[in-house]
């Protein structure tokens, strides 16, 4: 097989135009070596972070089949994205919820409590 190897490849080192170029002639092989570089990474990262990653490109790869047209799975991947920023329960609500401490905002609410009761037989 021909085109990228699957050593780790850091941001500065991805080469566009090779990745380009395998899946214009060999979408098969591009195929298979995008799934093995996105398994290879999600095994390079910690263990607890491991299923939420897979849950992730599962959420994504079900995205990509829904459209034939690659431009139209990019929006979706991108609707996606600012969704899980700024959708409910998204990373700037978490943010938020951090810093209101900070500010004096509301304080985060206390754990459920109550008595126990016994119960007669």
């Amino acid at each position: 097989m021909h085109g990228p190897s699957l050593t780790p490849i850091r941001t500065h080192d991805f080469d566009f135009d090779t990745w380009a170029e395998l899946a214009r002639s060999d979408p098969e092989a591009f195929e298979l070596r995008r799934k093995a570089l996105i398994d290879q990474m999600i095994e390079a990262a910690p263990a607890h972070l491991q299923a939420r990653l897979r849950g992730l490109q599962w959420r994504i790869d079900i995205e990509r089949k829904r459209y034939k047209h690659p431009l139209k799975s990019c929006m979706a991947l991108h609707a996606m994205m600012w969704e899980s920023m700024y959708g409910e329960g998204g990373l700037l609500e978490a943010l938020n919820r951090l810093r209101e401490p900070l500010q004096g905002g509301p304080p985060p609410p206390a754990p459920p409590s109550g008595q126990v009761l016994p119960f007669r037989r």
